[in-house]
């Protein structure tokens, strides 16, 4: 998930006018929080993460107050708290505070892409509130629908009444949750998910659903999502500088995601395509400085200005420039490969030279042509590489590049250093 909580939900859900809980953000005033908590009785406290964490509930992550002094003793626990979630170490930056909203029942949502049915599905249960793993299969509907037509009323009516959901919850049910089909389908999302949904009763006495928590995923390279006028920011896994130059790249052709693994790292490993992404970071592991894939046939500009990006970031304190993908189908290698020379020949000539092996291997339309092209520069740059091709064993091609890793560290600096006049200090870290 890219989005989580009701901080960016919220604005997200009035764009179909669907009714949501009442929230402030972190920088919210004593007399706000007072005054939500006088008007909804009591506020949630809930901290703010970047992208998606779980688990915060049953951690203890969220506060819950109907008194302003336990809502500020409850900001101050949860403002910068480290939240272990298994894979990763993550900090808040901030807190929420949502309005309660009374009711008796919860309702699970969601729309994603199911590849069990090659389509779009909704899922719907009218026992939100836990994990929807958790809920016994009877008591949720999976149903597949025609994305060209998008999700209808009947289909919300008809899963509810197989359910045997109370019938006070299913005619406001049905009327607000096909908005949701509307801002899954303009804005480039692949991941929408509301719980719980709470049905809470209006002034008449009707119930409503009050989405009480939101989560969603953009496709990124969908320019669709673009409507919404969100900061870039939160697209990148972490607040560093070099993701967010990277993120403001990214466009309809041509992948860019990035992910720092280790700013110590020594592995500049610039990678085409998910599955030689998945395979490089795991055979370099914290040698790697950084885990990327720029595949789907980037143009020359996009990937020069990519490529200039990772090496102004990253080439100071690398032993090796990895330059690796698997055997491309439509990708054109010359024009990859171009940019990458170009970029690299620019940036020896703006901070001049480092102590640096290129090891390369790719395989795809165009591949010979292309690696005489960065043959060139690397011999005009006087720097060593080595080439495999598409025949080449990827597993075995990561393998040499840590031996030369190892060389480098080892003497392999010190040599190019001298041949190239420069200095053969690792820089220790990225800089701008």
């Amino acid at each position: 998930m890219q989005l989580t909580g009701l901080l960016w939900g919220k604005q997200l859900l009035d764009h179909v006018h669907f009714p949501c809980a009442e929230v402030l953000g972190p920088e919210a005033s004593y007399d706000e929080i007072k005054d939500l908590i006088a008007r909804k009785g009591q506020v949630f406290i809930k901290p703010i993460f970047k992208g998606g964490v779980g688990k915060k509930g049953k951690l203890g992550l969220m506060g819950r107050a109907s008194d302003i002094s336990h809502a500020l003793v409850e900001k101050e626990r949860l403002y910068f708290v480290v939240h272990d979630s298994g894979k990763q170490t993550v900090k808040a930056d901030g807190v929420t505070f949502e309005g309660g909203v009374p009711a008796e029942h919860e309702v699970y949502f969601s729309i994603s892409e199911s590849t069990q049915y090659r389509t779009t599905v909704m899922t719907l249960s009218h026992e939100g509130g836990g994990d929807i793993e958790e809920v016994p299969k009877d008591k949720i509907r999976v149903v597949p629908f025609d994305p060209l037509t998008g999700l209808k009323s009947f289909q919300v009516a008809n899963a509810l009444m197989e359910l045997d959901t109370p019938k006070e919850l299913i005619s406001p049910l049905v009327q607000n949750l096909p908005k949701l089909w509307t801002l899954y389908n303009h804005y480039g999302m692949n991941v929408l998910e509301l719980n719980p949904i709470r049905m809470s009763p209006n002034k008449k006495g009707r119930l409503m659903p009050i989405a009480c928590d939101f989560k969603c995923s953009f496709d990124i390279d969908d320019p669709a999502w673009h409507r919404l006028k969100l900061p870039t920011h939160l697209f990148a896994s972490d607040y560093s500088e070099f993701e967010q130059e990277i993120n403001k790249l990214r466009t309809y052709q041509g992948q860019s995601d990035v992910v720092v693994i280790n700013e110590k790292g020594t592995i500049t490993a610039p990678t085409f395509g998910g599955g030689a992404n998945a395979l490089v970071t795991e055979l370099l592991g914290e040698r790697a400085t950084i885990s990327s894939d720029f595949g789907g046939n980037p143009p020359y500009g996009k990937m020069l200005e990519i490529s200039k990006i990772v090496f102004q970031y990253w080439l100071g304190q690398s032993n090796v420039l990895f330059i690796i993908g698997g055997k491309a189908n439509n990708t054109d290698i010359y024009e990859s490969f171009r940019a990458m020379g170009d970029a690299l020949r620019s940036h020896f000539r703006k901070h001049g030279p480092t102590p640096l092996f290129v090891v390369v291997g790719r395989g795809g339309p165009n591949l010979i042509r292309g690696m005489g092209y960065l043959r060139d520069v690397l011999r005009s740059l006087r720097l060593p590489y080595r080439f495999f091709g598409f025949d080449s064993a990827m597993s075995e091609v990561c393998n040499y590049a840590t031996k030369v890793d190892d060389w480098m560290a080892r003497e392999g600096r010190q040599i190019l250093a001298s041949r190239l006049g420069c200095s053969a200090e690792l820089e220790g870290g990225p800089h701008a």
